[in-house]
C-alpha cells in the first residue's frame, strides 16, 4: 500500500540532519509532487547543515592552535554604546569536542536563535561565568574600565580555572592568565562567540525586566540604546537611575538637575 504524503510529510518533519540522506535515498523516485517537494527541501536542509558545519569548523581555529590548553575560555560583553542598563560580559569554557552548530556573533543572529543557543551553551559548556557592572560603576571609572570589571568577575566564576583567555579584540589588565585578543572574535572563534549569545540574552532579559519599572522608555525593544523613542522619553521624563549620566550629560535635556 502506498504511504501517504502526509505520513512522509511528517516523517520529513521529525527527521533530523543525520537521517536527511536516508529519506532522500527512500523518496527520491517517487514522483508525486507532493513527495518531490519534500526530498527538495531535504536536499536543501541537508546542504545548509553541511555548510553550517564548515563554517563552524573553521571558527575553532583558534581552539585548535591552542590545542594544548585543558581549558580555553572565550571572552565577549555586550552593552558598551547603551545610554542605560549595566554592561555585561560572559566567559565561556567548551568541550573539546564541542558540536554546537550555529555559534556567531550575538549581532547577526535572530532573538529566537540566541536565546535556543543560550539553552544549548548553557547544557554543553564545561562553565560558565557571567559579570555586570553597573551604570553608577560605568559612571565612576569609564565604560572600557567598566568592561574590564565585567571581564574579570565573569572570569572569576569560572570552575575550573581557565588557562588560556581568547578575548574578542581586547587584553583585559590584571589577568595573569594568558590571553589571545583576536579582532572580531566573535566571529572567529566558537568559544567567544558562546560567550558574546550569553552575554546578550543574559541582558536583553534583564532589560526586558527594567522595562516593567520603568514602561515609557521601551527597554524592551530599545535595550537601553539610543533610539528616537528613548530619547524621546529622556526628554519628557528624565533619567532613571539606571541611566548611565556620563552618557546623557551632553544631550539637550541633560541641564536638569539630576543629570548633573
Amino acid at each position: 500500500m502506498e504511504q501517504k504524503i502526509s505520513e512522509i510529510k511528517n516523517i520529513f518533519q521529525a527527521a533530523d540532519f543525520k537521517e536527511l540522506p536516508a529519506f532522500i535515498n527512500r523518496y527520491e523516485k517517487d514522483e508525486r509532487s507532493g513527495v518531490a517537494a519534500l526530498v527538495k527541501k531535504a536536499h536543501k536542509q541537508l546542504k545548509d547543515y553541511e555548510k553550517e558545519c564548515i563554517r563552524t569548523e573553521k571558527m575553532k581555529e583558534y581552539e585548535k592552535k591552542y590545542a594544548e590548553y585543558s581549558f580555553i575560555c572565550g571572552i565577549d560583553e555586550v552593552g558598551r554604546g547603551p545610554l542605560a542598563g549595566p554592561v555585561v560580559a560572559g566567559a565561556v569554557i567548551l568541550p573539546k569536542n564541542c558540536d554546537i552548530l550555529y555559534l556567531n556573533d550575538s549581532k547577526q543572529l535572530s532573538e529566537k536563535k540566541r536565546e535556543e543557543l543560550y539553552d544549548v551553551i548553557m547544557e554543553k559548556a564545561v562553565s560558565t561565568g557571567l559579570g555586570f557592572v553597573s551604570p553608577e560603576r560605568i559612571d565612576e571609572i569609564n565604560i572600557l574600565q567598566a568592561t574590564y570589571e565585567a571581564m574579570r568577575e565573569a572570569i572569576g566564576k569560572l570552575t575550573p580555572e581557565p588557562d588560556l583567555l581568547l578575548n574578542d579584540a581586547v587584553t583585559i589588565p590584571g589577568v595573569k592568565i594568558r590571553q589571545i585578543p583576536i579582532i572580531k572574535g566573535d566571529t572567529k572563534s566558537i568559544s567567544i562567540a558562546a560567550a558574546s549569545i550569553i552575554a546578550k540574552v543574559t541582558r536583553d532579559r534583564l532589560m526586558v525586566k527594567y522595562d516593567e519599572i520603568y514602561p515609557e522608555y521601551g527597554f524592551v525593544s530599545n535595550k537601553g540604546y539610543g533610539a528616537q523613542a528613548h530619547i524621546e522619553a529622556l526628554k519628557k521624563y528624565g533619567p532613571t537611575p539606571i541611566h548611565r549620566k556620563s552618557f546623557i550629560k551632553n544631550l539637550i535635556y541633560c541641564s536638569r538637575k539630576e543629570c548633573q
